[in-house]
């Protein structure tokens, strides 16, 4: 029988490795790239359009609804699409009212974060009432070093200098574009109140707002109970129901009364909310808490064209520039090929499975590298 030459096996190897790369899959850090851009664009898209159509209804028809119905009306459309989700997915035990039953039971943690923006809410009109809103939209900005922030302390990332970069550049764009609407003389002059508690009130909801934003994608990351991202909406609309029925009751209904005042456009801004809502669950799970504000906070620049536009809102050049800014900070931040470190790795469950949810897409990359590294094809061909 006829050996084959080292050499030929060799040849033989290469042309195998070659075929083999021609016909290799996308890499999931690509696709991982494109969806959280995506998710990052609509967003951006929500946020704008929720915030022209509330300028519209209040500022244009001077409608008197209540806003805690438009959430609790949110909440309740929240819950039936994630449910009708929930009943279309495979289960591997029990009903469909079984299985909803035990996320109701089992909604604790959601059940927290829903009394944390219950308690920003009632933060946000204690600070309104001490301080300017000029201070209030300064003071908000901080929202984004808070969540940076705490994403270093309970998830341990390591942000590059170029995103921390980013995300000062982006607080001095934002706050730039604003100029026009905190600096305004009517927003400077507040009513009397007490100027220390609105600050701390407003500090205290940045802080909030930073921990909360955290604390989800930490659940939804890292819990063992494996539920998947609309479970977790299920969960948090669910607990977030009781909280606006409170504050409906507590306000008796607003001016208008009990649901008083509603148009087409306020089902609209309620649709629109839900759909926020269910967004920023998406951008979490693809991205993190850092890509949802980026989105909240580019969307500040397209709801002011958009308002300048559709409703004769202010456009300045300082405007325009502080708008390019933020534009090319997103962008900084989004597109930084700086790995991301993290220590954070999603608990086993009981079937030993990992969840789904890892966002870190550098760790595909690092294994495509060590596929592609000649050193080991070398070895192989020794070996052979």
């Amino acid at each position: 029988m006829q050996k084959t030459s080292p050499t030929r096996r060799n040849q033989e190897v290469e042309q195998s490795a070659d075929m083999a790369s021609d016909t290799k899959p996308m890499p999931i850090s690509g696709n991982l790239k494109l969806i959280k851009l995506a998710v990052l664009c609509v967003l951006c898209l929500q946020n704008s359009f929720f915030t022209v159509l509330r300028r519209y209804s209040q500022g244009f028809l001077k409608e008197s609804y209540s806003k805690h119905e438009v959430l609790l009306f949110g909440e309740v459309v929240k819950i039936i699409v994630s449910a009708y989700v929930i009943s279309n997915q495979p289960r591997a035990s029990g009903s469909f009212a079984s299985h909803m039953k035990e996320l109701a039971m089992t909604a604790q943690k959601m059940f927290m974060l829903s009394l944390i923006y219950g308690m920003m809410n009632i933060l946000s009109y204690v600070a309104l009432r001490n301080v300017s809103a000029g201070t209030f939209a300064v003071c908000a900005q901080l929202k984004i070093l808070t969540t940076a922030s705490f994403s270093t302390l309970m998830l341990n990332r390591r942000y590059s200098w170029t995103k921390w970069r980013a995300l000062f550049t982006l607080i001095i764009g934002v706050l730039l574009f604003s100029q026009p609407f905190w600096n305004s003389e009517e927003s400077l002059n507040s009513a009397e109140g007490n100027v220390v508690l609105g600050t701390a009130a407003v500090l205290t909801e940045v802080l909030l707002s930073g921990f909360a934003s955290i604390y989800f994608e930490k659940v939804i990351k890292t819990d063992s109970e494996q539920l998947n991202i609309w479970e977790r909406n299920f969960q948090l609309a669910l607990g977030s129901f009781p909280v606006y029925l409170v504050c409906i009751l507590s306000n008796g209904g607003g001016e208008a009364g009990y649901f008083g005042g509603w148009s087409k456009v306020t089902f609209a801004l309620a649709i629109f909310g839900a759909a926020g809502g269910l967004l920023v669950a998406l951008s979490i799970k693809y991205g993190d808490a850092i890509l949802k504000t980026l989105a909240t906070t580019g969307a500040i620049v397209l709801s002011s064209l958009m308002d300048h536009f559709f409703l004769d809102g202010p456009l300045t050049i300082g405007m325009v520039l502080a708008g390019c800014i933020v534009v090319t900070s997103i962008f900084d931040y989004t597109f930084d090929k700086t790995p991301q470190q993290s220590v954070i790795q999603p608990k086993a469950a009981a079937n030993g499975k990992f969840s789904e949810l890892n966002d870190n897409s550098s760790h595909d990359e690092e294994v495509q590298g060590l596929l592609n590294d000649p050193r080991l094809a070398e070895k192989k061909k020794v070996e052979d």
